[in-house]
């Protein structure tokens, strides 16, 4: 590596992990833990544009790097919070009202999100976020779609995670409203809270709100749907590169392309193998996710410092409105779930 782009490298990495430890802190505020780690490092990373022109020029090339490998070290990392054996003792049950309520999220966000007039990208983007975990979803799957418009391609990513903050944090604020209403036991709303809120920090911030039942159930349904981060990224790869191979001979412009094979979520697997398996401590785990989360606010502080928001706001309708449907039908389909079979 050239002095030059190591000393764009070490720029970087101090911008954006100012904004990750912040946004770290900052989660731990009431109220403001209702955004999120992630979503508070991407809009410190979005301030961080305030800083001088001839700064940011420098660190851009090192902003990339950290974006692309600081994203899927954070994945990898994240693994170590996902106790499989914790999910089994959950029962079948637990995965496969998971497994259900995340493909059909993920179909109905993409369908509507196609029919407001959403990009075929950032229709797969913020239905992944809606349907599995909120930004780490959205960044998981985004290196599955390739693209010759990288910039495109990081607008995308910073609407669909928008998106999923937006309808995460409004939903919690419902649920925990309407929970009086809806004649469930803590525990059942936690099954509902796990299993319809997008961002870890969303479940844990509903469930939290009625005691230790609910949170367990809120951690442990929301786990299972992290569970199927890996293979949706796989799936979402393989559709996607497999209509690209039919477009491109039916133009006859291109030679089919190789499956891109997302080796981070073979990492991802690996680490909850090690995380559950292993005799880790419960603070060994602890800073290893933590370690997770500074990484990803890394890659999200990143993506925030290198978009164009003006043409996000051009774009933001149709996700918008197709996640707010797919998030209400999500909800209502939780509730029934909990109250049969929870």
């Amino acid at each position: 590596m050239s002095i030059m782009k190591t000393k764009s490298f070490w720029l970087a990495a101090i911008m954006t992990l100012i904004c990750s430890v912040a946004g770290v802190l900052l989660a731990k505020l009431p109220y403001v833990n209702l955004i999120g780690a992630l979503v508070l490092a991407l809009l410190l990373g979005i301030a961080m544009q305030l800083a001088p022109a001839h700064m940011r020029a420098e660190a851009k090339p090192g902003v990339g790097f950290i974006s692309n490998k600081f994203l899927r070290l954070g994945i990898i990392l994240l693994g170590f919070r996902l106790n499989l054996e914790t999910l089994a003792e959950a029962g079948v049950k637990t995965i496969l009202v998971a497994a259900v309520a995340v493909t059909g999220t993920i179909c109905l966000t993409y369908y509507l999100s196609r029919k407001f007039g959403a990009s075929d990208e950032l229709a797969i983007l913020s239905a992944c976020g809606c349907g599995v975990c909120g930004a780490a979803a959205v960044m998981g799957v985004s290196p599955q779609l390739e693209t010759t418009d990288e910039e495109r391609k990081r607008e995308d990513e910073v609407l669909a995670v928008a998106v999923v903050c937006v309808m995460g944090t409004v939903f919690t604020l419902i649920e925990i409203g309407i929970k009086p209403l809806l004649h469930l036991t803590d525990p059942q709303f936690g099954i509902v809270a796990g299993g319809s809120l997008h961002e870890i920090a969303h479940a844990v911030a509903a469930g939290g709100a009625f005691g230790k039942g609910s949170l367990d159930n809120a951690l442990i349904m929301k786990l299972s749907r992290v569970l199927l981060l890996a293979p949706v990224a796989l799936i979402v790869g393989y559709w996607y590169q497999h209509r690209l191979v039919k477009e491109s001979e039916e133009d006859h412009t291109a030679a089919p392309k190789k499956l891109p094979i997302p080796w981070f979520l073979g990492g991802f697997i690996l680490t909850s193998i090690l995380g559950t398996f292993l005799p880790f401590s419960a603070a060994a785990l602890d800073v290893l996710v933590q370690a997770a989360y500074i990484f990803l606010g890394m890659a999200m502080a990143a993506l925030g410092l290198s978009v164009n928001f003006k043409v996000i706001f051009k774009r933001g309708g149709a996700v918008f409105g197709a996640a707010v449907i797919s998030s209400t039908c999500l909800l209502v389909f939780m509730i029934i779930m909990s109250k049969l079979f929870f």
